[in-house]
């Protein structure tokens, strides 16, 4: 694996990539193909794979890799959720699931009305940009969890499971 693309320029995504490939990681503006703000596993899980294969459409890379988070009403409580996706130029594809985490009412109801998490939160946390730092998972667990080590799961899950169906 010599050339990965990235189907997001975030430098959070970018950087969970580059710490599992050895190689040129490089991301590219696509289109996910759903609302900005995705709500529920299938809409979450369906931008990550446009991702993916648009990241792989638009360049030499030998693997297009799309991380996408959403955000998924449980039990009445609102919790942000991700997922990822691995294609490669021969067709495989994998997918996975990553963490979740309640977020307070009051985000909620914000992104009930239409908002994009990431402009509330950094609202919220009065920090600029906190989608391209530590995330909402960083603030809510104090900065324990951050929004690259959340994406670095997911990578880990995508190769693991990709170097599994190649041996």
């Amino acid at each position: 694996m010599n050339h990965l693309v990235v189907g997001s320029t975030n430098p959070v995504k970018i950087n969970a990539v580059k710490a599992h490939f050895v190689g040129e990681v490089i991301g590219v503006d696509v289109d996910s193909g759903v609302a900005d703000q995705p709500w529920g596993d299938e809409e979450t899980l369906l931008g990550a794979k446009q991702r993916a294969r648009a990241a792989l459409a638009t360049s030499q890379g030998e693997i297009g890799i799309g991380l996408e988070g959403g955000v998924q009403i449980i039990e009445e409580k609102l919790y942000v959720c991700n997922w990822g996706a691995l294609v490669d130029k021969n067709g495989t594809e994998i997918i996975a699931g990553g963490a979740r985490f309640p977020l307070p009412d009051n985000i909620k109801k914000k992104l009930e009305e239409g908002n994009e998490l990431g402009p509330v939160i950094s609202e919220y946390a009065s920090r600029a940009d906190v989608s391209k730092k530590e995330g909402a998972i960083g603030i809510f667990t104090n900065g324990t969890v951050s929004r690259t080590d959340m994406y670095d799961h997911l990578v880990s899950l995508l190769l693991g499971q990709y170097q599994f169906q190649m041996r």
